[in-house]
């Protein structure tokens, strides 16, 4: 067996056209993992999941594997993850919602599965993955899982409740007969018909019952039946294998079925032979002669019916004419003349006259005293009276401000004073006044040592009253030179 290496470096070697990894490594290097030999080209983790990633989709772009189904998880996202195994290895693999809601059965931990998909690896991780489109049962089964899980979808959906089965008609007139022309059971149903109901009209809608053909056939003269106006319909097949009846299992078929307006019985296979499409129909029946049965209504014993119904029809005539009868006799007692009717309603309208007059004079009373009572509050809300109160405030007010006034400026002139003495204690003109001065420099800064002067340098003396230009002569910082010659 070839290993990926070797497999991996023969697909890049034959396949010259650019690809998805042409970004990466140069067209003349065959082997994508020359360079790194030669070049010693660092990759960062990212760069190396991303060329395992596409090494992997580009080798193994389908490949169908088989195990068993282990860790399922399914998120509000609604893709599915888990892990497929088999005795000695395991595999992680993803299937996102647009495939996961084209598989028919029920997935879950310890099923036996083939699927479908392309390897790859999750870069995020570094996990090695298969990316899923196709998901199938494995092994002996694999049609009761299908038809386990078709099952439990549509019962999820309410195709299978009954308050969506309609019944059927009591007499009917026209029925369709959906099923295969050829086999026993159109001739089964007809001898049914021909011995309880003769009168009823038949009417043979054919199609193939068996095979992956049948399928279409069968959801074609469904809705072909449907339009027709039978009062009634019967889709009807002869038993066989579960193979053999599978296309009434089918979800094409079961949602014809489900959507048919006309009421339509299920008649597949023999009594122990059940199909999805025996769920969605109105009534199932165990064999096609049964479905005939249940459509076809015996003639004796309608005849029987329809002379019981006349006796009770006749009973119920009798007794309805006796309590018509008691009925008008009552009445005609209860009859009372129109005058005295008069009379109790003119009692009853003086009656609501003075009640009426009654209440007005009390709501009346009631609006005065409530008038009383909001022209009291109004006076007492005179605004005379606020007027005066705020006179007063104001008068005490305008007394008080003067002085508040001579507080506040003899507060702030004796403040004044204060800092004034504090200012002259520390201000340098005080000094000045007692017979000092300030030398300052050329740049007007003050002097404070004889290392800031120099020899012959001009300094200006700032004096209490007025200032002086004066010259360095000596700063007694350097030796004076004397000449000899002096």
């Amino acid at each position: 067996m070839m290993s990926l290496w070797e497999l991996a470096c023969r697909r890049w070697g034959q396949d010259r056209q650019p690809g998805p990894m042409s970004f990466m490594m140069p067209a003349m290097i065959r082997d994508p993992f020359e360079r790194l030999g030669l070049d010693r080209e660092v990759l960062t983790v990212s760069q190396l999941n991303g060329r395992a990633r596409v090494l992997l989709e580009d080798v193994f772009r389908s490949v169908w594997v088989e195990g068993e189904i282990s860790n399922l998880a399914r998120p509000a996202s609604g893709h599915m993850y888990f892990t497929l195994k088999d005795s000695g290895a395991q595999v992680r693999c993803a299937l996102f919602r647009q495939n996961a809601n084209r598989v028919r059965q029920a997935l879950r931990d310890g099923l036996a599965v083939r699927v479908r998909g392309k390897v790859s690896l999750f870069e995020g991780r570094g996990d090695y993955q298969l990316i899923l489109d196709t998901v199938e049962p494995a092994g002996d089964g694999a049609l009761r899982l299908a038809f386990e899980a078709l099952k439990e979808k549509l019962g999820a959906e309410g195709l299978f409740s009954a308050e969506r089965k309609r019944p059927l008609p009591a007499h009917p007139q026209r029925i369709g007969i959906i099923t295969s022309p050829t086999g026993a059971v159109i001739r089964d149903i007809i001898s049914v018909f021909g011995r309880r109901a003769p009168q009823v009209e038949l009417n043979l809608v054919p199609t193939a019952v068996q095979g992956r053909e049948a399928i279409a056939q069968i959801v074609r003269a469904i809705r072909l039946a449907d339009s027709l106006g039978f009062d009634a319909l019967i889709l009807a097949r002869g038993g066989g294998s579960l193979e053999d009846l599978w296309c009434f299992n089918e979800e094409a078929v079961a949602r014809a079925v489900a959507a048919c307006v006309t009421p339509i019985v299920s008649a597949v296979g023999h009594e122990t032979d059940v199909s999805i499409s025996d769920f969605v129909a109105d009534v199932r029946a165990p064999t096609p002669s049964a479905a005939a049965e249940l459509l076809a209504p015996d003639n004796s014993g309608l005849q029987q019916r329809l002379d019981g119904l006349q006796r009770r029809l006749l009973l119920r005539m009798q007794n309805r004419l006796t309590h018509d009868r008691l009925r008008l006799e009552s009445l005609t007692r209860r009859l009372r003349h129109p005058g005295e009717r008069l009379r109790q309603q003119a009692q009853r309208l003086d009656d609501l006259d003075m009640r009426l007059r009654r209440a007005f004079m009390l709501n009346l009373n009631q609006r005065h005293q409530l008038l009383a009572r909001l022209d009291t509050r109004l006076a007492a809300q005179h605004p005379g009276r606020t007027l005066k109160l705020l006179g007063q405030r104001l008068e005490s007010l305008a007394e008080r401000l003067p002085r508040a006034m001579r507080e506040v400026l003899k507060d702030r002139r004796q403040r004044f004073q204060a800092q004034l003495q504090t200012l002259q204690v520390v201000s340098p003109l005080a000094t000045l006044a007692r017979g000092y001065s300030i030398l300052l420099d050329e740049q007007g800064q003050a002097i404070r040592s004889a290392e800031q002067t120099r020899n012959g340098q001009r300094l200006t003396a700032r004096l209490n009253e007025g200032e002086l230009l004066v010259r360095v002569e000596d700063n007694h910082l350097t030796p004076v030179t004397l000449s000899l010659l002096d």
